[in-house]
């Protein structure tokens, strides 16, 4: 304070030497330059005084500001205490990230290889009972383990002593008991083998010397278990699966058969039976989980597939009907594919497809070109600036002339080299080159036993994927394409749209599975080795749901699977805190905004008593009903029929129960007469009015023919 207060010694001098300075130079003692140097000396001791007097008031304020919101603070508290703590604005309570990821955290899920070890029987059996976690988790679970249980008892069962006489012990175990110290054993009968001689120290020479037989023992307190257990952490630490956590975003009521994420990985689609696509953006979504936008492409067709484009600004529809459809990416409609003349035999001479779509994809490089396939037996590359007509057909390779459809497509990963999956159970493979044509550079015939359902190329191009109806998923050396080099059974699959993906580092692929009537695994999601071309783990996904189409993200690191049956349909997310980015990780931490009263919109009612009868409110039921009341003819209320003798005019029961049974009885008033009548006689008593007074058919031929002339019949004619 004192150095603010007081400006620097340098400054007083110059002050005071700028005082005493104009007479001396009046005198002529001191030169210009001197008085110049003690002028500005002065105006600066002025601005750092001014200076230090604005600082001091700035303290001042700021001590008088601080008491002022002690004065508040205090005068806020004792108007608080006179009322309840519910009473005004409630601040939010923050939830840590370890709760909410606790509440997503997966509970119970199969992870179990193909063929086990007998020796693995135990760990196998501890696997089942487990959750398949990834090995960060384990450590989370057992932080929590070790936080619950501080002081453990340790078992003293293998040191001999009993584990009933030491639950109080506190501190460190007691030392073991040697055989030599028999004193609490004298009296008691031993039961098993006896206990081996203590170790001599002239032992240790003779063991170094004798030679080790098959592997070293384990380190003593290692179970089989625990082997099993650290070979699958292994496992898990190679692969790197995110499954440790799950979201399902919800919303279909049919089973999501189409699933498409935006390289990104901000913006998700699902397609489903139901007819609907859904659109999901991580980004703006809460933890409720809703879709933002809901799009029924076409009326009453399934949504088959979607695929965004390489820009992901647009994305692909295909449905069960022909025509294919272009979005932008918020859901708006930017075009329709023509539909081609179903009655044109050639199919290459058709704009467009004839039948329902199967299969389409955008080109992986190309912004302006996708690939569909269809019922109709074809195969078109479009262009998307022109929906009218597309720029190429390809007709597959038949063993008999027809039409078989075509299942499914894809292209490679550089987009230079198309596949497609024909329902007869071949592969054909098309290379694009200039002067390309129909035939296709590689066929495989009978690949699978019934349709194909899903093709992937690796991204080196030398594996293809496929997977089929047959319940088999076949691995193809595009080298030596004739024979599959693996092929995976027991993958039952009851839907059209199932696919095959690969991991990020292609390490591992993976496919999802129905559920048969008769199993009790449910849907799975099968990942296996492409290097050992051996399954890896299980992933049950749903009990009651099969699984159709699966996708692993790589920025994200989660891993997308939509399951569903007849009546719900969901995508399931599984991410792992630790491993994963962004997608789950950020709308799970995102808690829903609650409503406030501006959220809440009251509908006026608006009364025009003098509008036209066309727009004026209905009026009120009970007004209605006040109305029908006081009309004699609709309040009256109907007569009874008569249960026994008539009166009062009314035929009874006893006189033939009804009046026009009456009558009949009677048959006085009521006779039929025509039924016994002639028809000509009927129709001829009227011939002489007719001709007195005729009215139709004889003043039409007055003029032409007053006489009626008839054809006269041939007896020659009869004869004949």
């Amino acid at each position: 304070m004192l150095w603010v207060t007081f400006p620097p010694v340098k400054y007083v001098l110059g002050w005071a030497w700028s005082t005493f300075q104009f007479p001396i130079y009046k005198m002529g003692f001191v030169g210009p330059d001197s008085v110049a140097w003690s002028i500005s000396n002065r105006i600066i001791f002025y601005r750092k005084l001014q200076s230090s007097r604005d600082d001091e008031a700035e303290v001042a304020k700021k001590f008088s500001r601080e008491a002022k919101m002690e004065d508040d603070a205090e005068i806020y508290d004792g108007i608080r205490a006179e009322f309840p703590m519910t009473f005004g604005k409630q601040s939010k309570p923050q939830t840590s990230l370890e709760a909410i990821h606790s509440a997503t955290r997966r509970t119970a899920t199969a992870n179990l290889p193909e063929k086990l070890p007998p020796s693995s029987s135990s760990s196998a059996n501890q696997a089942k009972d487990l959750p398949s976690i990834s090995s960060s988790s384990k450590e989370w679970l057992t932080s929590l383990r070790n936080s619950k249980s501080a002081n453990p008892k340790p078992d003293f069962s293998s040191n001999g002593g009993s584990a009933t006489d030491e639950t109080g012990l506190v501190g460190p175990p007691r030392p073991p008991a040697y055989p030599n110290s028999n004193s609490d054993e004298d009296g008691g009968v031993m039961i098993g083998p006896p206990r081996p001689p203590p170790v001599q120290s002239g032992s240790d020479d003779e063991e170094e010397e004798e030679e080790m037989i098959g592997p070293p023992r384990p380190p003593p307190g290692l179970n089989e278990g625990d082997l099993g257990s650290d070979e699958e952490e292994e496992e898990e630490n190679r692969y790197r699966i995110p499954q440790s956590n799950e979201i399902v975003l919800k919303g279909h009521t049919k089973v999501v058969s189409a699933l498409a994420v935006d390289h990104s990985g901000s913006r998700v689609l699902s397609g489903s039976y139901d007819y609907t696509v859904h659109m999901y953006d991580f980004q703006g979504m809460n933890s409720r989980l809703a879709s933002f936008r809901q799009l029924e492409p076409s009326e009453g067709h399934q949504v088959r597939n979607l695929s965004w484009s390489p820009t992901a600004d647009r994305f692909l529809c295909v449905t069960g009907s022909a025509q294919a459809k272009i979005y932008d990416r918020d859901g708006l409609t930017l075009g329709e594919f023509v539909k081609g003349d179903m009655y044109i035999r050639d199919l290459k001479n058709t704009k467009g497809h004839i039948s329902g779509l199967t299969w389409g994809e955008w080109h992986p490089k190309n912004k302006e070109t996708i690939l569909t396939s269809s019922e109709d037996g074809s195969l078109r590359i479009w262009d998307v600036n022109d929906f009218k007509s597309q720029k190429q057909v390809i007709k597959p390779k038949l063993a008999r002339p027809g039409r078989v459809p075509v299942t499914t497509c894809t292209w490679d990963r550089e987009g230079k080299c198309i596949a497609g999956g024909i329902a007869d159970g071949s592969i054909q493979i098309w290379n694009l080159k200039p002067g390309w044509g129909s035939r296709p550079d590689i066929y495989v015939e009978n690949s699978h036993s019934d349709d194909i359902t899903g093709l992937k190329f690796s991204s080196d191009g030398r594996l293809l994927l496929s997977r089929s109806f047959d319940g088999s998923l076949k691995v193809w050396d595009l080298r030596q394409i004739k024979v599959p080099l693996k092929v995976f059974e027991d993958l039952p699959n009851h839907y059209a749209q199932t696919n095959i993906a690969f991991s990020p580092d292609e390490q591992l692929f993976l496919t999802g599975t129905s559920v048969e009537r008769e199993s009790t695994t449910g849907g799975l999601l099968c990942l296996y080795d492409r290097a050992k071309l051996e399954l890896v783990s299980r992933v049950g996904i749903s009990p009651t749901c099969s699984v159709v189409q699966c996708t692993w993200h790589p920025k994200l690191n989660q891993i997308f699977a939509t399951s569903g049956n007849k009546s719900q349909g969901g995508t399931h997310v599984l991410y792992d805190p630790t491993l994963s980015e962004r997608g789950a990780l950020v709308c799970v931490a995102r808690a829903p905004r609650k409503k406030s009263v501006d959220d809440f919109e009251a509908k006026p009612v608006i009364h025009n008593p003098h509008a036209l009868p066309l727009f004026r409110d209905q009026p009120s039921r009970k007004r209605l009903r006040e109305k029908e009341l006081k009309d004699p003819m609709k309040s009256h209320k109907p007569e009874l029929p008569v249960t026994g003798p008539g009166f009062g005019g009314r035929v009874g029961v006893s006189a033939g129960s009804l009046l026009t049974q009456y009558l009949l009885k009677q048959g006085g008033m009521i006779k039929e007469t025509w039924m016994e009548e002639d028809p000509r006689e009927a129709i001829l008593k009227h011939a002489d009015a007719a001709e007195k007074d005729p009215k139709y058919i004889a003043p039409a031929y007055a003029q032409t023919q007053p006489e009626p002339v008839f054809a006269k019949s041939d007896s020659d004619d009869e004869e004949k």
